[in-house]
């Protein structure tokens, strides 16, 4: 019997799509329902069913970035070497958002969801399970997908302006609320400095200064070799406004530069991890990402 996961945050809109799954599908059993991103992570790893309903726009992750951490986490000799779940994702009406999927080849239903549109998606999965790929293959390809998604919402993402929201240089100082620097004119403008406020001051922190950026709920801590700053914006809103080739995101809570790598260090099970030059943490390199490392 196949087994689905639904995850959406309007309780209505979750009841309405397992209804007409129901009417469609009768022998699909849906073993869970998740309200956010995190919980449709833990519960996937936790039931792993063959096919995931996955809302775009949840409280937390994002319906993309859930999965993205779900293909991080996933262990293909689990349960036997169960497959990585066929995703579809839910989300309203947004041209580029479609063209995307398209592009990816990845299923979607739009909200509110019609029983005909379902009816599609529930034949292509029916297809897509009979001739399910091998764990390895089926998680390799979903990564791929899953890259060309998070590729175009990442070029898509409208430059902002960093503001700070006053963080500690060190453990003795304080600070307060300051501005920040806006990205320069123009689309393909890259910071050149953050300003942030330690105390009284504002400090211009130079991006070649930099040695990695690390999300912080609606912060971003701003590593320096010896020092540690939070800029009030998110990693997502932050990142198209770095040069691309100097600034590498390796994993969703994390963008490094390049120059600051050391080594590439990979364990037994093929993971990554990087050791950077000026400062002692270690960072990991997440499946979607490992592909920067590929000739390493």
């Amino acid at each position: 019997m196949p087994t689905a996961l639904i995850a959406e945050d309007e309780e209505l809109l979750a009841a309405h799509l397992r209804q007409e799954l129901k009417a469609l599908w009768p022998e699909l059993e849906v073993v869970a329902m998740a309200a956010h991103g995190e919980e449709a992570v833990t519960s996937t790893l936790r039931h792993r069913p063959d096919v995931c309903f996955f809302d775009i726009r949840m409280p937390g992750m994002t319906g993309l970035e859930a999965a993205a951490q779900l293909a991080d986490d996933w262990d293909d000799t689990a349960a036997g070497g169960t497959p990585f779940p066929l995703l579809v994702f839910v989300t309203a009406y947004d041209q580029f958002a479609l063209q995307a999927f398209d592009r990816a080849a990845v299923d979607y239903v739009l909200k509110p969801v019609q029983r005909e549109r379902l009816a599609q998606t529930v034949s292509r999965l029916k297809t897509a399970l009979a001739q399910r790929q091998q764990p390895p293959a089926a998680l390799a390809s979903a990564i791929e997908q899953l890259r060309g998604l998070l590729g175009v919402a990442t070029t898509a993402t409208t430059a902002t302006t960093a503001t700070t929201g006053g963080a500690p240089a060190d453990a003795a100082t304080s600070s307060g609320a300051s501005a920040a620097t806006a990205a320069a004119a123009g689309a393909a403008a890259t910071l050149r400095h953050l300003q942030v406020g330690v105390g009284e001051s504002i400090v211009l922190v130079p991006v070649d200064d930099v040695v990695y950026l690390e999300a912080a709920d609606k912060y971003v801590r701003v590593m320096t070799a010896d020092q540690e700053y939070l800029v009030r914006i998110s990693l997502r809103e932050l990142l198209p406004q770095l040069d691309a080739n100097r600034f590498w995101q390796v994993h969703r809570g994390h963008i490094v530069h390049v120059d600051a790598i050391e080594r590439v260090l990979r364990d037994d099970t093929g993971k990554l991890t990087l050791r950077l030059r000026r400062r002692p943490e270690k960072l990991a390199v997440s499946r979607m990402y490992s592909h920067l490392f590929r000739a390493m």
